[in-house]
């Protein structure tokens, strides 16, 4: 289910980012992205994409990162390694997944990753999880 198609659209509070790729809903220690069919979310869009949740929350925040995988899309997983190492603002990830095949690769993403990432089924899963991490209590 998209973002905007939940209750969450009506009961958070966020700022929407609109990519030519996707959009990124921007909340209170969290931010969502649901990308575009067949985009391939590389190293520059990801880039893009900080620079703008940075002078949205300030270089100071720790966030969570929740990807609403609704369409099917590739990107690069070393990408979010240099997002850690130049950013560091990431604290925990959650990965959506609808199918079989988003399941496998969000195994592969947690493989590369350093921090947190949770795999689930539906937004309440992941938003729920989000609300309840230490990091942010």
């Amino acid at each position: 289910m998209r973002f905007e198609d939940s209750k969450y659209c009506k009961e958070l509070e966020y700022e929407k980012l609109e990519f030519p790729f996707g959009n990124f809903y921007l909340c209170n220690h969290f931010f969502i992205s649901e990308l575009n069919e067949g985009v391939h979310f590389d190293w520059e869009k990801v880039n893009l994409v900080m620079l703008n949740i940075l002078d949205f929350y300030g270089n100071d925040i720790k966030l969570g990162y929740i990807s609403n995988r609704t369409n099917s899309y590739s990107m690069e997983p070393s990408s979010w390694q240099k997002v850690d190492k130049k950013y560091g603002v990431i604290v925990a990830s959650a990965i959506i997944y609808y199918n079989e095949y988003t399941y496998k690769n969000a195994a592969i993403e947690k493989m590369f990753s350093q921090r947190s990432i949770k795999r689930c089924i539906n937004l309440d899963e992941a938003i729920y999880w989000m609300n309840n991490l230490k990091e942010f209590n």
